[in-house]
């Protein structure tokens, strides 16, 4: 019955990551030990106090619709965290609060992208853009930066991609896929190109903001040049692990939260009443929680970027953000296994389960055909594991 779909959902492609985490459970379900390194989620559990305050909330009878924009005092606490945080003021209208970060990138992207209109998407880049972009009837335009380049454009890039169709940047720091990190001095490079062009806004997704390695997260809505042309992208779900809450936020211009509070307020409505309390206290109360996560991730970065720079013909950088490693795979490409050869990085992911049993992402659906993606969202144990058996199942290739 695939034919009677929609042409706009036939267009879309689906989720690599999910597919990915499927079939490492398919094989976990035949009793196989499979190291699952495919899922961009923390291992640890959602804080007590986190819990604590979900709890009172069921108790409290928190238990009816939400505003379609989210809980006041929840607006409130983003207003207070983006201003301590991050310098940024912004008033509670101006905020949104939606069912996860992804659902807040898809509001945006839908009320602001029309028919043509072109958005410049960093490559690597996060497997959801394009598709979104789809959605809108828009037009993804992919901007390439290499291993070299620590995965990150140049404002030459940038300004070289731009058109009199162009209406959206995305840019994504710290990067899902690469953990890239774009610098305060690199950021305001690319505002003074964007303060040229007036038409052009600024989807800035920051989801990954606390789980950084260089200290001070930076934001490109700092520069008041084009702070009224930018739209923050958060949540709790990768700094609390909280990513089954499902509690994402935008923070925006006025008229841009208003449409994306009104096409919210016809297809899902306010979010879920419960995540929303938890997310209050996420933001209000202790921080240390953050703070020991983000020890453990850039112990468990460290460990990773050493073991994998220690087999041959993989291209290995050090990612200064978020929970993965973007290494590039390249010299793979071609080699065969028992009669089976690798000829994209796709191939090499696969291989890599079904002879490693180690799951991990090739790099073709983040537009990087050359590399492959893994977590390090797990145990020091289960990292040394899985490189270990990479390392065999590599040098098998011929």
């Amino acid at each position: 019955m695939m034919n009677l779909l929609s042409a706009r959902l036939s267009a879309l492609s689906p989720s690599e990551t999910f597919a990915m985490a499927q079939k490492s459970n398919e094989l976990k379900a035949q009793g196989i030990d499979v190291i699952n390194l495919s899922v961009g989620e923390p291992d640890f559990t959602t804080p007590d106090h986190i819990k604590q305050a979900a709890k009172k909330a069921i108790d409290d009878n928190f238990s009816f619709y939400s505003p379609v924009a989210g809980f006041p005092d929840l607006k409130k606490a983003i207003c207070e965290k983006l201003q301590k945080e991050n310098g940024l003021e912004y008033t509670p209208a101006q905020i949104v609060v939606s069912g996860g970060a992804k659902q807040s990138l898809c509001n945006v992207i839908l009320s602001i992208v029309d028919k043509g209109e072109e958005v410049i998407i960093p490559a690597p880049y996060w497997v959801s853009y394009p598709e979104m972009v789809k959605l809108a009837d828009g037009r993804s335009v992919f901007v390439h930066a290499g291993i070299d380049q620590d995965f990150k454009i140049t404002p030459q890039q940038l300004e070289e991609a731009i058109t009199p169709k162009t209406k959206v940047l995305i840019l994504c720091s710290p990067s899902n896929p690469t953990g890239s990190v774009y610098t305060k001095e690199e950021l305001k490079a690319m505002a003074a190109v964007l303060e040229k062009h007036s038409g052009i806004y600024v989807i800035a997704d920051e989801i990954y903001e606390h789980i950084n390695y260089i200290g001070q997260h930076e934001s490109i809505a700092q520069f008041d040049t084009i702070r009224d042309r930018v739209i923050v992208v958060n949540g709790v779900s990768k700094g609390y692990a909280m990513t089954g809450w499902r509690i994402g936020w935008i923070a925006a211009p006025q008229w841009i939260a208003s449409a994306c509070s009104m096409l919210q307020g016809q297809y899902t409505s306010g979010p879920s009443s419960i995540s929303q309390k938890a997310a209050v206290a996420a933001y209000t109360g202790d921080q240390s929680c953050v703070s020991e996560m983000k020890v453990a991730f850039e112990r468990r970065r460290n460990l990773i970027v050493s073991l994998l720079g220690e087999i041959p013909g993989l291209n290995v950088n050090n990612p200064m953000g978020a929970f993965y490693i973007f290494p590039e795979c390249k010299s793979y490409l071609g080699k065969s296994y028992n009669g089976k050869t690798l000829n994209s990085a796709t191939d090499v992911a696969m291989y890599l389960l079904e002879e490693a049993h180690v799951a991990c992402v090739g790099g073709d659906a983040f537009g990087a055909p050359g590399c492959i993606r893994l977590s390090y969202a797990t145990s020091d144990e289960n990292i040394q594991k899985a490189v270990a058996r990479i390392k065999v199942a590599l040098g098998r290739l011929s």
